[in-house]
């Protein structure tokens, strides 16, 4: 027997998403983004009317920053920071008491760039911080993780 699906409502999604990027002053660029989202079940035969999308957060935001040394022999050394906001969000359709809590995260990156190469160490989740996401799942955050790279540009 093969499966089936049928069409039982309707959701609607709506926001807005607004992103600002630029070089500050010599050397230091910054990305910043912030997001809105209003998504909820608007008919169903199941779901109640209003009900929030699982795991879709109403507000997310994040600034990244770096700065590259532009002179003198450390010319090339760069340094990053990011900090990522994500809200609280439901964990399931319906929705229930049960809520994926919001969190901050940070993330850093350190690299080298002269001529063609390309030296970078970036790590992911600076301050070890424990988050939950997920739809199907509820899954735990990935701990600190440092990772690196060089590469050769030609």
């Amino acid at each position: 027997m093969l499966g089936y699906q049928i069409q039982v409502g309707e959701q609607r999604s709506r926001g807005i998403e607004l992103d600002i990027g630029g070089k500050i002053l010599p050397g230091l660029k910054v990305i910043a983004s912030y997001a809105y989202t209003n998504a909820v079940v608007t008919e169903d035969n199941t779901v109640p009317v209003g009900d929030r999308f699982a795991n879709v957060p109403e507000h997310q935001a994040a600034l990244w920053t770096t700065y590259e040394i532009q002179n003198g022999g450390l010319k090339g050394l760069g340094f990053g920071l990011g900090l990522f906001y994500m809200g609280k969000r439901p964990a399931e359709l319906p929705n229930s008491s049960f809520e994926i809590p919001g969190y901050f995260r940070t993330d850093a990156a350190l690299y080298y760039r002269i001529g063609g190469l390309n030296a970078a160490i970036n790590i992911s989740n600076l301050f070890d911080t424990d988050y939950s996401y997920g739809t199907t799942y509820v899954v735990r955050s990935e701990p600190l993780r440092i990772t690196g790279s060089i590469s050769w540009e030609f």
